[in-house]
């Protein structure tokens, strides 16, 4: 009995005198890392109201806050699909500014139950479609004055051509102007709104094709006198007039070469190696300062009153254009170059 107990209290060694082997201890259990908790999403409530009477439009529930206003539009539009999103203005305020299709909801001064105000922009075309109508017209119109023909001046000047040399050289380049325009509107620009209410197009097109009928109607009418001073001043003003082409377009390909494809990304444009754009330097929208030299050199080139009316109208409104610009770089970027100005260095 005690070398039973013995043997049990000891146990047994190995012939080498090691403690004899036992049973293999099973392999420790790895443990999971524990799963962190996930942050639950926090929906919105989207309640969009008519700007005009406050009648409620639609009501979206369940929207993801990092949902934006493009996204919002495009809901809005299942449930009202005669408002297409290009023609949705969707404002925090029924009097405010329309919010941006890139503007995040959650970014947004609003509540988990937002409240935005709609309002119809009307119907809507394309800017490339614009571009393209308001310019091929001012070069169809030119060129049936030119061409002299019927029903325009009197029977025996049909389809004759004027005894004057710059009659033709401000004809090659007003359209010269004009098909320059219309590639640009194919191939250069990059449009950061894709449309514009149709109702413009009128309005833009009695513009430009009435100018044209107007300038085309005096410089190729048979009594045209040739300008003061002969053939100095119509050089002076060719190079005059294809410098601020030449300038105009260098601009276009800076501004087109800052906002990547299908983007709606605005930087500050610098001047570039190509010296046209140096006149970044002193200008926020040196586009606009060419373009009124273009005409300007046109202006002296043809000596003709309703081409100097239609210059003074444009730089009216380009000037209103550039400030508009000018105003903007200045709000969005804090260190926009404050020796720039709008139009005309140092001076507008």
């Amino acid at each position: 009995m005690d070398a039973l107990a013995l043997e049990a209290t000891h146990p047994k060694k190995a012939q080498n005198g090691a403690p004899a082997a036992g049973p293999p201890l099973p392999p420790p259990v790895k443990r999971k890392p524990a799963k962190k908790a996930k942050k639950a999403v926090v929906f919105f409530e989207v309640e969009i109201l008519d700007a005009k009477t406050k009648d409620k439009l639609c009501f979206l529930d369940k929207v993801e806050p990092n949902a934006t206003i493009g996204e919002i539009k495009s809901m809005f539009h299942k449930s009202h699909p005669q408002w297409y999103p290009a023609r949705q203005s969707i404002r925090l305020d029924p009097k405010g500014k329309s919010l941006k299709d890139e503007d995040v909801l959650q970014n947004l001064p609003v509540g988990t139950t937002a409240t935005f105000y709609f309002r119809d922009l009307g119907a809507q075309i394309s800017w490339v479609t614009v571009f393209l109508t308001e310019y091929a017209g001012p070069l169809v119109i030119y060129l049936m004055f030119y061409f002299r023909v019927p029903f325009i001046y009197a029977p025996k000047y049909d389809f004759t051509t004027s005894k004057h040399w710059v009659v033709h050289l401000a004809c090659m380049c007003h359209s010269f102007h004009y098909v320059k325009r219309l590639l640009e509107t194919l191939f250069v620009h990059r449009f950061s709104h894709g449309t514009m209410p149709l109702r413009n197009i009128f309005k833009n097109c009695t513009y430009y094709w009435g100018f044209a009928a107007w300038m085309a109607y005096y410089i190729n009418h048979p009594l045209y006198t040739p300008p003061m001073y002969g053939e100095q001043q119509v050089k002076l003003a060719l190079i005059i007039f294809l410098f601020c082409q030449i300038g105009n377009f260098s601009i276009h390909i800076a501004l087109r070469n800052l906002r990547p494809p299908g983007s709606k990304t605005r930087k500050i444009p610098y001047p570039t190696k190509n010296p046209f754009t140096w006149i970044f330097l002193l200008v926020s929208c040196p586009n606009y300062t060419y373009e009124l030299g273009s005409w300007l050199g046109f202006t002296l080139m043809t000596q003709c009153l309703p081409v100097a009316f239609f210059t003074l109208v444009g730089f009216i409104q380009m000037t209103v254009w550039a400030k508009g610009k000018h105003r903007s770089y200045l709000k969005e970027f804090r260190d926009y170059p404050p020796l720039r100005s709008p139009i005309l260095p140092f001076i507008l």
